[in-house]
């Protein structure tokens, strides 16, 4: 379990009310501080140039070359017992070190324990498909291309996998506007009805805090609920609120809008 910490005064404590907080680094210890990871670095660093090694959040963490790649993931999980593929993806360090950091994150069912493999990419250059060793790894690599740009070399199917086939840049790369670019703004206009139709349209409205009264969907007008695509620029009728099914159960207290209290301002 959890070690349990008080929360009386956990509002007054919170990290983020001093600006200037700066994240403790999380300790990294030896290797030989681990039995286990200590002989599994001692086979593997035969087999493959190590960069750099230690143990973190009890995983063990290795930096290789990315040209090892596929030499090490058959070895962690063919000789290792690595072998479950959890989870891969990459960070965006194309403004500082111009590329990629590329990280595998392994389980080894067997010994209970995790590791981490981590290489770096520029960003001109591909990794090496790892797929043939493990499937999962199949839809990561397609996310990984498809949010960051990243490219796969020999992938079975290297092509986006959330956004559009035609979707401009990659939304997950630290440069991607928040709120989409502009050509974000303009696509379902002109894929739809085409480029001639965005003076009559205009942009998508892509703030996510808005809220359109005349929305046809309705989702924001509570109380003035109509069928869907009803015309409503005359008026509104208005819909009684109901807070809760018929037939509930009858140790519920009924809830009645005339008793409620809408507060003006926050106390």
């Amino acid at each position: 379990m959890r070690k349990y910490t008080p929360k009386n005064s956990v509002q007054k404590e919170a990290y983020f009310s001093d600006r200037f907080f700066v994240s403790p680094i999380v300790p990294r210890y030896e290797i030989n501080s681990d039995e286990i990871f200590s002989k599994d670095f001692q086979k593997i660093s035969n087999l493959i140039n190590i960069k750099d090694a230690y143990i973190e959040h009890t995983h063990l963490v290795l930096h290789i070359n990315k040209n090892s790649i596929i030499e090490a993931m058959n070895f962690l999980k063919n000789e290792l017992e690595y072998d479950i593929l959890i989870e891969m993806s990459a960070i965006d360090y194309l403004a500082t070190r111009d590329g990629y950091e590329i990280f595998y994150e392994m389980l080894s069912m067997s010994k209970h324990k995790r590791l981490r493999v981590k290489c770096f990419l520029q960003k001109d250059e591909a990794i090496e498909s790892v797929t043939s060793i493990f499937k999962s790894a199949n839809w990561s690599e397609r996310e990984m291309y498809d949010m960051l740009g990243v490219k796969v070399a020999n992938h079975p199917n290297l092509k986006r996998i959330i956004m559009p086939d035609d979707w401009y840049d990659h939304p997950l790369k630290k440069t991607y506007p928040l709120q989409g670019d502009e050509v974000a703004s303009w696509y379902e206009v002109d894929k739809i009805f085409g480029k001639e139709a965005r003076d009559i349209i205009g942009p998508e409205l892509r703030d996510s805090a808005a809220i359109d009264r005349y929305d046809t969907t309705r989702f924001a007008r509570l109380g003035h609920e109509v069928p869907f695509d009803t015309d409503i620029s005359q008026f509104e009728p208005e819909t009684n609120i109901s807070y809760q099914e018929e037939n509930t159960s009858k140790i519920m207290k009924k809830l009645k809008p005339e008793e409620s209290v809408v507060l003006k301002r926050r106390r």
